[in-house]
Parts: structure tokens; sequence; C-alpha cells
């Protein structure tokens, strides 16, 4: 009897290591898996946009959209936007603005649990935002004005653009920018980002854990959201761009999807461009003349028009596009996070794993700064 229990203790403690890891994944699960949302509070006609109001139909949801016109209605291509974490449709209103001086059509969605959407029971991957990218761009170049469509999406909305590019054939180009690479480095990058003090030797498999973890309710599997693979499988044109002082997805994640796209196409296929802003951050890149320039450039040439790229450039890097004054914040999973081991102790605390209850945040005031610190997936 004494062996069995010095055997049952010895697996105890060998097996605490294991449990202790589960319940940092579901604990990490409730926190990063359900963002605060933010329902839009301008609309395009604010920014001198025309617009109409309407929804796309992403499975069983009805999304949010507005649809904007560009040379009063006539037949052209059209880009679907969109947004990143914790961020809304009038977020992109600054890329609109610039695509409306180019001549393209453009059509923009509250993702799923962001925005003006109710919140979600399940926690929210790029999973989500691959089906909805995908609705949207259906629902684009469904209008008999549209001739031809490109997905352009931001942070998390980047690897939904590049998933819905890979999973629709008609996808004329796809704009990510600041785009994750895959999934492991995404929640490696959280552990940065809330600085939990756990060594690499640590942090890799516990990210491993995590990621399928995290995953797991909604039956995902890693590669069916990995933007690596992903953007092998897609054959359009595609343009990378990344701030070069990116804090949130560090600039190398452009150069892992860049080497994944160009090596899994033979001579011939279509274009893989990157774009590097330097001193650019993680958000409001289309702040940028030149990176105005190169978007408008490359989605005239890839999808044939309407303007001449160059004419299109011009126009795009002339446009009067800034970041709308208030709201965007730091991925709130990672600023609502104390930091250090005091984060880790959190984790056996009783409530650690219990999921959090909807937090929508419609108190902004117009005219209020963003805050100072970079903002996180949004």
């Amino acid at each position: 009897m004494g062996f069995v229990r010095r055997a049952g203790l010895a697996a105890a403690i060998a097996a605490a290591p294991l449990g202790l890891a589960y319940r940092f994944a579901l604990a990490y699960r409730a926190r990063a898996g359900y963002p605060r949302q933010h329902p839009p509070q301008i609309t395009p006609d604010d920014v001198g946009l025309p617009f109409e109001t309407t929804t796309v139909r992403s499975g069983d949801l009805d999304l949010p959209a507005w649809y904007i016109p560009a040379r009063g209605g006539l037949p052209g291509p059209g880009v679907a936007l969109i947004h990143g974490w914790e961020s809304a449709r009038d977020r992109t209103l600054p890329n609109a603005l610039f695509l409306h001086a180019a001549g393209f059509h453009s059509l923009t969605i509250d993702v799923r649990g962001h925005g003006a959407n109710p919140a979600e029971i399940l926690p929210l991957s790029a999973g989500e935002f691959g089906l909805d990218a995908t609705a949207a761009f259906e629902a684009l170049v469904a209008r008999p004005e549209v001739t031809v469509g490109a997905v352009m999406g931001h942070s998390m909305g980047a690897i939904g653009a590049i998933l819905a590019g890979a999973a629709d054939p008609r996808v004329g180009a796809v704009v990510a920018t600041s785009a994750p690479a895959d999934p492991y480095r995404l929640t490696r990058e959280t552990f940065h980002l809330a600085h939990l003090p756990i060594p690499d030797p640590i942090a890799y498999p516990l990210a491993w854990l995590t990621t399928r973890v995290y995953l797991s309710p909604r039956g995902h599997t890693v590669g069916e959201i990995n933007a690596t693979k992903a953007i092998a499988r897609y054959r359009g044109p595609i343009l990378l761009a990344h701030g070069a002082a990116d804090q949130v997805v560090p600039f190398g994640h452009m150069g892992r999807l860049a080497g994944a796209a160009r090596s899994s196409r033979d001579t011939g296929d279509a274009p893989v461009e990157t774009l590097a802003i330097a001193g650019g951050q993680h958000s409001w890149l289309y702040e940028e003349p030149a990176y105005r320039a190169a978007v408008a450039r490359f989605l005239t040439r890839a999808l044939g028009g309407p303007l001449d790229p160059e004419e299109a450039a011009r126009l795009a890097a002339a446009a009067q596009a800034e970041r709308i004054p208030d709201g965007e914040t730091r991925f709130d999973a990672v600023a609502a996070t104390p930091g250090g081991f005091r984060t880790l102790a959190q984790v056996a605390m009783p409530g650690a794993t219990r999921v959090p209850a909807p937090n929508v945040v419609n108190d902004r005031e117009p005219g209020v700064p963003p805050a100072a610190e970079e903002p996180g997936l949004g």
C-alpha cells in the first residue's frame, strides 16, 4: 500500500504542471476570447461619403453593414473592408475614404461579437473573422454594379481577408495589413503584451496548448485558421503591409506570410507585394500617404481599374484619411491584465475560468483623442 501511495503522489506531482497549464489555457480563453464591443459612433455621412445601411448574412447571423458606392454607382470594382479585434465598421471609414477617392465601391461590416452585434456565447477567433469576411465579399460581389471584388483587412481582420481569399476563388485581390502569421505566434505575442514572466521553454508549449484549448468550443483546428497556410492556398494578387515599429504583431510576421505565399506559387502566378511603413505602428497606417497610394495602385492593377493606377494612387494619397478620434484602445484582454506574477497567480483563484458578462462600450465621447498607447488587435 505504501508503494501505491507513493506512486499516486508521484503521479499527482507529475500531473500538476499539466493541470495548471490547462487551467491557464481556460483562464486565457475566458479573458481573451470575448471582445469588448464598441458600437459605431459615426456613419459614412459624417465623413462625407454616400452610403446605404444594410446587413450581410453570415451563417445564421445578419451582420450590420454599410455599402459605400463610388463614382455615382457606375459599374466597377469593389472592396470588402474587415476591421480588427475590439473594433467596428466605423474604424474602417478612413480606408473607405481613400478607396472612394480612387473609384472603388466598398462594403464594411461589424464582425460578429463586435460593433452593433450582440455578444457571442462562445469565444471568437480568426475563424469567425474568416467566415464573416467571406460573407462580406459574397454580399459585395452580389451587387449588380460591382464587377469584381477584393477583401482588405487589418490585424485579425487581415487574417479574415486571407482566409476569405483562400475560401472563395472569386476574390480578385487581398490586402492584409498588420496580419499575424499564425495562431501560435499570436498567442505567444499576447503573453508578451501582458508582461507574463514565462520563459521561452515553457511559453512555446504553453502557447501550443492554449491555442488548442481556445479553439475547442467552436471546433476549429489550428490549420483551418492559420493565415500562413491559407495564404499559400490563395492564388490571386496579394499586398501585405506592416508597420516596421509594430509592437503588437511584430514586423517579422509579414515576412513569414510573404514567404509562404511566394513559395507556393508557380511562374506566372499573381504577384505577392509587401509594403513596410518606416516607423509605422500596428494601427492607423492609412494616415501615411505612401500606404494609401500603394494600396490604391495595387488594387487598381489587380482589379483592372476603374482608373489609371498612378492616377488612383495620386487621388488616394491626397485623400484626408485620418483616424476616427474617439475610441481605438489596446486589446482589452491585455489592457485589463495587471501583468507579471500577479496575473499568473490569478489563474489559481476561483472564477478565473468563468466567461465574463457581455461588455459593451457605448459611452465614448466624440472628440476625445485616442489613447496614447498603441492599440491591440483592432
